[in-house]
């Protein structure tokens, strides 16, 4: 049974990123790790706007353990990006951030994909720790049943 496309209503919040001619690859589509930039630039966005990250100040800092990603329409220069983004799972010390990329003003994603951040201690960046209360407020919202 094949998954259906998300459209932008199944996501909670929305940026626009601009194509960049560096993004094409040989065949002139979005190259894949592309995909990964857009996923990584709306949830840091997101965090950074909101006061739940400071890039180099953060006691606790989100490590990427899991990724994936489902094309299913190219995507070129210059078209507008549009990310969607919504959480997945709150867990205590994980989130599961879920994206969906959608090209100009089309409602049906051109990408859906997902990662999970494994929050940890800055210095030592190997213990799991709970999430800030900011973190989880702001997450909140976003936040999807399974």
């Amino acid at each position: 049974m094949e998954k259906r496309r998300g459209t932008r209503a199944d996501y909670r919040h929305l940026l626009a990123i601009p194509t960049r001619w560096a993004d094409l690859d040989a065949y002139a589509h979005v190259n894949n790790v592309v995909y990964y930039a857009y996923f990584d630039t709306v949830v840091g966005d997101y965090l950074v706007r909101h006061g739940a990250l400071s890039i180099a100040t953060s006691p606790v800092i989100g490590l990427v353990v899991e990724t994936g990603c489902r094309f299913f329409a190219p995507i070129t220069f210059p078209d507008i990006v549009t990310a969607g983004l919504r959480v997945g799972r709150l867990g205590n010390t994980s989130v599961r951030y879920e994206i969906g990329i959608f090209r100009n003003d089309e409602d049906a994603a051109s990408a859906e994909g997902h990662f999970v951040h494994v929050y940890v201690d800055r210095g030592t960046q190997k213990v799991p720790t709970p999430l800030p209360p900011i973190l989880r407020e702001i997450l909140t919202p976003l936040a999807v049943s399974a």
